[in-house]
């Protein structure tokens, strides 16, 4: 047995009382609608579209870039300790030819950074930020949907890969479309996987705040 799968057995066995369905399209139609019914999630999704859609759609102004860093940390509580670096450093990056064309490298430029001598990696807010301008082409990476692909993985092997892959975003990216495969759920983009998963972690891995 190899490294690798002792530590899927491991993962298993803490999770033994934990059973999700099946992912199929009913299950990701249950899901969609509901996220539909929840007026808090719609509301922000549409609050947050005109932000970055109408409003302040490009990334060359300091003022447009901080007020999308900001709303972004509020809503998603991404505790981006900083949003004036964080926003200098997506202006400093010169990002909007690279988020049209959907340049997956872009997440990795825009998470990494020096702040005050500390080298930082605000990953899940990059995924973020690049998913509110395009969001069928820069899906979401976060706590709930890491549990949920890790616990298919393990269940049905529809990939192969390690846990800090998840980390490299073109690798996420392909980690998703292998899921979105392997269970025959192409007739969805990968905003609405990323709904479903978000909700399906939500629901059966529930975080611990103390």
């Amino acid at each position: 047995m190899t490294d690798r799968n002792k530590k899927y057995k491991r993962y298993n066995m803490t999770k033994t009382t934990i059973k999700l369905n099946l992912p199929s399209i009913d299950e990701v139609n249950k899901y969609l609608n509901k996220w539909n019914s929840l007026e808090n999630y719609v509301l922000q999704e549409s609050s947050l579209d005109k932000l970055f859609h109408y409003t302040y759609p490009n990334n060359i102004d300091m003022d447009d870039v901080l007020i999308k860093v900001c709303s972004l940390n509020d809503f998603y509580s991404t505790n981006i300790f900083s949003p004036f670096s964080l926003a200098k450093h997506i202006v400093e990056l010169n990002i909007d030819d690279r988020l049209k064309n959907g340049d997956l490298s872009l997440v990795q430029d825009i998470a990494k950074i020096n702040i005050k001598g500390r080298d930082l990696f605000f990953y899940s807010f990059a995924t973020k930020y690049c998913s509110h301008h395009f969001d069928t082409k820069y899906p979401i990476y976060d706590y709930y949907v890491e549990k949920v692909l890790k616990y298919f993985r393990d269940k049905d092997n529809f990939s192969k890969f390690k846990n800090n892959d998840l980390k490299e975003y073109g690798l996420f990216y392909s980690i998703l479309t292998e899921f979105q495969c392997f269970y025959n759920l192409d007739k969805f983009n990968l905003k609405e996987i990323d709904k479903y998963l978000w909700q399906t972690g939500k629901d059966f891995f529930p975080r611990n705040y103390k």
